[in-house]
């Protein structure tokens, strides 16, 4: 019975949410790509004439942003965006999708060829683990993710490059911060409005990597 009082609440919650609302009204697939909106503005990253890989990218809402933001005069994009997800994801016109584990030496050769050996201005990342409800399994899955993303950006962002990362407060979440900023010269966080109150969500920008 509880079980379904919480997803009757949850879908409530999910239709009166204005960001659910505006996502819908801008054609965005998630309400996600305001969470980037308000971290790029906040930190002032210019995505223009930028490469750009998107980690995790389904269903897309983060690189149609990203995308957006590229266009320049007279409809042509300015910029690079390449996403990747083990997942299917809908083509973006100007994305360059690809669709494998990015953990694996086939997909990161195949991002490496496509990159023909240029580095990136901006990683970013939303991926999250399948939540299991047990916090120490779920920390140590998301710590995991965050683990992946940084060792992808170590090897492909340019030293004044970006990382943006999705991370949970919890268990293991003061070590990965730690991690973070033993490889940059600046690591803050960021908690969008547009990322639920009750979430433990937050998200980690990364600037300048240290020699």
């Amino acid at each position: 019975m509880a079980k379904k009082k919480f997803s009757k609440d949850w879908v409530h919650q999910h239709i009166n949410d204005p960001y659910v609302k505006l996502a819908q009204q801008k054609g965005y697939r998630a309400r996600a790509a305001f969470k980037l909106s308000e971290i790029l503005e906040l930190e002032k990253i210019n995505v223009k004439g930028k490469r750009v890989v998107d980690l995790g990218s389904s269903p897309g809402s983060w690189s149609q942003y990203v995308r957006e933001q590229m266009v320049g005069p007279g409809g042509v994009l300015d910029g690079r965006i390449i996403a990747l997800d083990i997942l299917e994801m809908e083509p973006i016109a100007g994305v360059e999708f690809m669709q494998g584990d990015f953990r694996e030496d086939e997909v990161l050769e195949r991002l490496e060829k496509s990159l023909v050996g240029q580095k990136v201005d901006l990683v970013i990342s939303d991926m999250a683990p399948n939540l299991s409800g047990v916090a120490a399994a779920d920390s140590a899955r998301m710590q995991h993710l965050c683990d992946l993303a940084l060792e992808f950006a170590l090897a492909h962002l340019k030293t004044d490059g970006v990382l943006i990362v999705k991370a949970f407060h919890g268990s293991g979440f003061s070590q990965i911060v730690k991690l973070y900023k033993n490889h940059f010269v600046r690591v803050v966080e960021r908690k969008p409005k547009a990322s639920r109150d009750k979430s433990a969500e937050t998200f980690l920008v990364a600037r300048d990597l240290k020699n």
